[in-house]
C-alpha cells in the first residue's frame, strides 16, 4: 500500500515538473520569436504588446493575427477622419482629414488584399501590401507636419497603424525566408 502511494505521489511531482517544463519552453519559445521580429520593427516595445496578445507562435498566425488588428485600426481612423472631417469648421482641417480618411480607405484594400496574399502564399505580395498601407498611412500624418496643428488625437492612430504594419513587414520578411 506504501508503495502504491508513493508510487502515486511520485507521478504526480513528475506530472507538474514535466508541465511546468514544457509551459517554461512555450514562454521561452513565445519570447524567442517576439524578439526575432520586435527588435527588427521601428516600435519594439509596443511589438512585444501586440504579439504578446496573438496567443500563437506561428508566423503566418502572426501575420493574419496583425494583418486582421491593422484592419481593424485603419478602419477605426477612417471613420475618425471621417467625422473630424464633418465636424471642423477650419477649412484646411476639413480638408486634411477628408484626404486622410481616403489614405484610410486605400490602406484598407491594401491590408483587405495582403490578407489574400497570405492565404495564397505570396510573402512578398504581404509585404508589398504592408508597405502601402504604411505608406498611406505616413502620408496622412505628414499631412499634419504643416499649421493648423491636429487638435484631435488622430495623429496617434497613424502611428499605430505604421507600427502595426512595420510589425508585418518583418514577419513577412521571415515567412520569405522560410519559403
Amino acid at each position: 500500500m506504501a508503495s502504491s502511494s508513493f508510487l502515486a505521489v511520485s507521478l504526480i511531482v513528475l506530472s507538474v515538473l514535466f508541465f511546468n517544463g514544457v509551459m517554461s519552453m512555450h514562454a521561452a519559445s513565445q519570447n524567442d520569436v517576439a524578439s526575432t521580429i520586435c527588435k527588427k520593427t521601428r516600435n519594439p516595445s509596443f511589438c512585444f504588446d501586440v504579439l504578446k496578445s496573438a496567443g500563437t507562435t506561428d508566423l503566418k498566425g502572426l501575420a493574419t493575427f496583425t494583418l486582421n488588428l491593422a484592419h481593424d485600426k485603419t478602419v477605426e481612423s477612417r471613420a475618425l477622419a471621417q467625422s473630424l472631417a464633418s465636424k471642423t469648421i477650419d477649412p484646411k482641417l476639413k480638408e486634411r482629414y477628408a484626404t486622410c480618411a481616403e489614405q484610410y480607405d486605400n490602406a484598407i484594400d491594401d491590408i483587405e488584399d495582403g490578407k489574400v496574399n497570405l492565404g495564397e502564399g505570396d510573402y512578398n505580395g504581404v509585404n508589398i501590401k504592408a508597405s502601402a498601407a504604411m505608406t498611406e498611412a505616413g502620408d496622412c500624418l505628414d499631412s499634419f507636419a504643416q499649421p493648423p496643428k491636429d487638435p484631435s488625437a488622430f495623429s496617434g492612430n497613424g502611428k499605430t497603424v505604421e507600427d502595426i504594419c512595420s510589425i508585418i513587414l518583418v514577419i513577412a520578411n521571415l515567412l520569405l525566408g522560410r519559403a
